[in-house]
C-alpha cells in the first residue's frame, strides 16, 4: 500500500519541530524495505502530541524510533508515513537515590542512563543485549528487551512503574508514578511495554532501581552433549546459589552453561565454590574473565540469515537444543546458539542452505514448540522471509483481544500498522 503523505508537507511539520528537526527521509530510514516520507525528531511531549494530532487528522502512518536497534523486530510494516525520532528527547528527568527511583524522557541512551545512575552507585537491573550498539529506554521499553540479567531483576515490565505516553490522537496519559507501592489505576506502563510502538508514543518511562553490586564472578562448564547442559542448568537453579544470570553457549566446538553471581566479595566466594562444585559433576569447570562472560550475546541475522528468540520452560533446554540441532542438521543449515538458561529463552542465528531450508527449520521449531507450550518468534530476517515465514507466529485466543486493545488505543490504525502479532 502506498503511503498516505499527500496531504502533509515537510513545511508542516516544520512549524511544529523547527526546521532543523524534520527532514525528508533518506533510503536507511526504511524499515524493513518500506520507505517513510519525512523523518521528525520532536524534542518534547508537546511536540510529540501536536505531531500526532497532525497524523491522525491526515491519517498518516507512523513508527516511533529511538536508537533504531530493534527496527528489525516484527513484521514488515504495511505503509510508513512518518517516523517520529526520540533522539532530542534524551533527559534524565529526575533522580532520588535514597527511594532507588528515576524518571527519564524516552530517547535517553541506555548506556548514558546506567553510566549516570553509576555515579550513586544504582543500576537499571536489565542488560538488553542492544544497549553497547545504541538503544534507548524508550525502545527497550518497546520492544521489552531483556538479557542475562532477567534471571534475578526480571525484565524491563518488571521494573518499570510510571509512564507517559501520547495516543494516536495526541492526547496525552499519564500512569504510575515516582513510588514503587503505586497499585491504584489502570496499568498502562505494563501494557506499553512490549507494544512495538503500535499503542502510542513513550515520552517519559519511572524505574525502580537497584544498587550495583560491589563485585561479580562467573563460572562455567564445558559440556558434552545437550542432556548435561539441560541438566547443569537445572541443577544450578535448584541448588542453594544465588546467580544473577545461567547462560547458555552452544557454537561448534564451544559449548557450555556460565553462571554468573555478584554480590559483596565474602558472599561471591562462598557462592562460586558451591557453583564449580556443583558444575564439577558435569564436565571442566573454569572462570570466565569479563571478555569470555560476555560471549553469549544473541546471534545476528547476518546478510542473508535469520536470528530467531525460542521460549520454553526452562527445564526443556536440552529439549531446545536437540529439536534445534536436528532440524538444522536435516535441512543443511549452521546454527550458532545461545540464551538465558535461567529464563528459559534461547537465541538462534541461522545461516547456510538457502531462505526455504532456513524457513523450514523455523517452521518445523515453532510447531514443536507451540504444542509444548512455547513461542518461536523472528528476531531479524531479511523482508522477502517475513514475507514467507510471519516474525511472531500464531498467539491463539489472545489475538482477538490484542486486536481490541489496539482498536481502542489506535482506532485508526495509523501507529506501526502491521508490525506487530497478527498483523495488527
Amino acid at each position: 500500500m502506498a503511503t498516505r503523505t499527500e496531504n502533509v508537507s515537510l513545511e508542516d511539520l516544520q512549524s511544529i519541530v523547527g526546521e532543523e528537526h524534520a527532514r525528508e527521509a533518506a533510503p536507511e530510514d526504511a524499515i524493513d524495505g518500506v520507505a517513510p516520507s519525512f523523518v521528525v525528531e520532536p524534542g518534547s511531549t508537546e511536540d510529540v502530541s501536536e505531531l500526532m494530532k497532525l497524523a491522525n487528522d491526515r491519517n498518516l502512518a507512523v513508527a516511533p524510533r529511538g536508537g533504531g536497534t530493534s527496527m528489525s523486530l516484527g513484521n514488515p510494516p504495511r505503509e510508513l508515513g512518518l517516523i517520529l525520532s526520540t533522539s532530542r528527547m534524551d533527559a534524565v528527568v529526575e533522580h532520588v537515590p535514597g527511594d532507588q527511583v528515576v524518571r527519564v524522557q524516552s530517547g535517553i541512551r541506555f548506556a548514558d542512563l546506567q553510566a549516570r545512575l553509576a555515579e550513586s552507585d544504582q543500576m537499571l537491573g536489565v542488560d538488553p543485549p542492544e544497549a553497547g550498539n545504541g538503544a534507548t529506554v524508550g525502545g527497550i521499553v518497546a520492544a521489552n528487551s531483556s538479557g542475562p540479567k532477567r534471571y534475578r531483576y526480571g525484565t524491563i515490565r518488571d521494573l518499570i512503574i510510571g509512564i507517559t505516553v501520547v495516543l494516536a490522537d495526541g492526547t496525552v496519559a499519564k500512569a504510575g508514578g515516582k513510588v514503587v507501592k503505586n497499585v491504584a489505576g489502570y496499568d498502562l506502563a505494563k501494557l506499553f511495554t512490549g507494544s512495538l510502538g503500535t499503542l502510542g508514543f513513550i515520552a517519559e518511562c519511572n524505574f525502580r532501581l537497584h544498587p550495583r553490586p560491589e563485585t561479580a564472578r562467573t563460572v562455567a562448564v564445558e559440556l558434552p552433549d545437550t542432556a548435561s547442559a539441560g541438566a547443569a542448568s537445572q541443577a544450578i537453579l535448584h541448588a542453594q546459589v544465588v546467580p544473577s544470570a545461567v547462560e547458555l553457549l552452544w557454537d561448534g566446538e564451544t559449548r557450555m552453561i556460565a553462571v554468573l553471581i555478584e554480590g559483596i566479595p565474602s558472599g561471591i566466594e562462598a557462592q562460586a565454590e558451591t557453583a564449580s562444585h556443583i558444575l564439577g559433576s558435569f564436565g571442566e569447570v573454569s572462570t570466565l574473565g569479563d571478555d569470555e562472560a560476555g560471549s553469549s550475546s544473541p546471534p545476528g541475522a547476518g546478510d542473508d540469515g535469520v536470528a530467531v528468540k525460542i521460549s520454553a520452560p526452562p527445564a526443556e533446554l536440552a529439549g531446545v537444543l536437540d529439536s534445534t540441532l536436528g532440524a538444522s542438521s536435516r535441512l543443511g543449515v549452521t546454527p550458532r546458539i545461545t540464551g538465558h538458561a535461567g529464563t528459559g529463552v534461547t537465541y538462534v542465528g541461522l545461516s547456510g542452505g538457502d531462505e526455504g531450508a532456513r524457513a523450514g527449520v523455523v517452521e518445523e521449531l515453532r510447531e514443536i514448540w507451540l504444542r509444548r507450550g512455547g513461542s518461536v518468534v523472528v528476531r531479524e530476517a531479511p523482508p522477502a522471509f517475513k514475507e514467507r515465514v510471519e516474525a511472531w507466529g500464531p498467539i491463539g485466543t489472545r489475538l482477538d483481544l490484542t486486536r481490541r486493545v489496539k482498536e481502542k488505543f489506535d482506532p485508526r490504525g495509523i501507529l506501526n500498522p502491521g508490525r506487530f502479532v497478527g498483523g495488527i
